[in-house]
Formats: structure tokens, C-alpha cells, sequence
């Protein structure tokens, strides 16, 4: 199973393009929902305030289904699209990519702007690190005290990442683990009846 693979990039990367007096700063970003993007677009928009345009576009999901892009007072499809078809072409999700125009006097025209958008853009991605990462699920497993070396082995044995560990009458160990492994685990699991798994949590 690959369709729970997906590539992102792994910290902030930034990109430059010049041309007639205009400049093009464009920064990446690593983000898992659409407030993170407003938040760091509205930073960006306060940071550089004298800018004239705060372009953006990003793509969100293992699915790549929640996307955006926006000209922000550009000639339309002029920045916005040509952002986000560089996040495609690199076929990364989790990813927003603001580009931050200072105005230089000359205008550039439909062609040189999606020239330019596209080209600062390109730079932040070829500069950031592209890492693979794997949609991962939640659940819980509550046991008792004899089971404690079973459940353990068995989060081990398929990489299950533990988040949280409560011990009272009974033992609760919330984990995340790789989505294509969820079922073979909960499998192994059930082999033994005592154990109640909750999913989803």
C-alpha cells in the first residue's frame, strides 16, 4: 500500500527573483491545515508591509485535495497559479508558498510575471529538503499489567510510535503508527481477547 506516502518539505526554504527593478522574495513552508496558512500569511503581510503584493498558493492533504492559490491584486492567474503548479510539479502537499513582490516601476506583463512568480517559487522548493512522510492513524490499546510485554512487542514489532502511557487499574497506551500497518496491527492485537482497542481517538 503507497497511498499513505506522501513528500513534503521538511523546515522553511526561501527563493529570489529580480527582474526590472521589481523583486520577488518567495518563502516555503511546511503546514497541516489551512489556519496555519493565515496565520504565517498574515505574518508575512505584517513583516513586510511596504511589500505591494503577498502572493500565496498551497496544497494540504495526503490526497493533495485542499488546495488555493491567490493573485492578491495581480492580473489573474498571473502568480497564484503559476505558484502552485511549482508545488505540483515538485508532487509535494503540506506546503505553502507565499512570494512577496516590492514593485520596481516597470511592468512586466502577464508572461514575465508568470515568469517571475514561477521562478521564485522554483528557487524556495530546489532549496528546501524534501523529506517523505507516511499518513499515520491514532488509537489507543487498554490492557492489564500481565499483558504489558505482549502490547509492547506487538507496538514494536510494526514501528508504532508511543504518544502517551497511563497506568492505573489498567494500562492505556495511546500510539500513532503508519496507516498501511494499522490493520496487520490491530490483528495481532486481537489475538489476544483481553485487549480493547479504540481508534480514531
Amino acid at each position: 500500500m503507497e497511498n499513505d506516502v506522501f513528500n513534503t518539505i521538511e523546515g522553511e526554504s526561501s527563493g529570489f527573483y529580480a527582474e526590472k527593478g521589481s523583486k520577488f522574495h518567495a518563502f516555503a513552508f511546511p503546514v497541516v491545515s489551512e489556519e496555519q496558512v493565515k496565520e504565517i500569511h498574515q505574518e508575512l503581510k505584517k513583516k513586510y508591509y511596504d511589500a505591494r503584493h503577498h502572493v500565496y498558493a498551497f496544497v494540504i492533504g495526503a490526497d493533495k485535495s485542499t488546495y488555493r492559490a491567490s493573485d492578491d491584486g495581480e492580473p489573474s492567474n498571473s502568480s497564484g497559479m503559476p505558484v502552485l503548479g511549482q508545488i505540483r510539479s515538485f508532487e509535494l502537499t503540506n506546503v505553502l508558498i507565499v512570494v512577496v513582490r516590492y514593485f520596481g516601476g516597470t511592468k512586466l506583463g502577464v508572461p514575465g510575471l508568470i515568469n517571475a512568480y514561477k521562478t521564485a517559487a522554483k528557487e524556495a522548493l530546489q532549496n528546501a529538503k524534501i523529506i517523505e512522510q507516511f499518513v499515520m492513524q491514532q488509537a489507543s490499546v487498554i490492557f492489564n499489567y500481565d499483558e504489558m510485554s505482549f502490547v509492547m512487542k506487538t507496538l514494536s514489532d510494526y514501528d508504532a510510535e508511543i504518544i502517551e502511557q497511563v497506568f492505573l487499574e489498567n494500562c492505556k497506551i495511546l500510539f500513532q503508527i503508519r496507516l498501511s500497518f494499522y490493520d496487520n496491527l490491530l490483528n495481532s492485537l486481537k489475538q489476544n481477547h483481553k485487549i480493547e482497542i479504540k481508534n480514531k481517538i
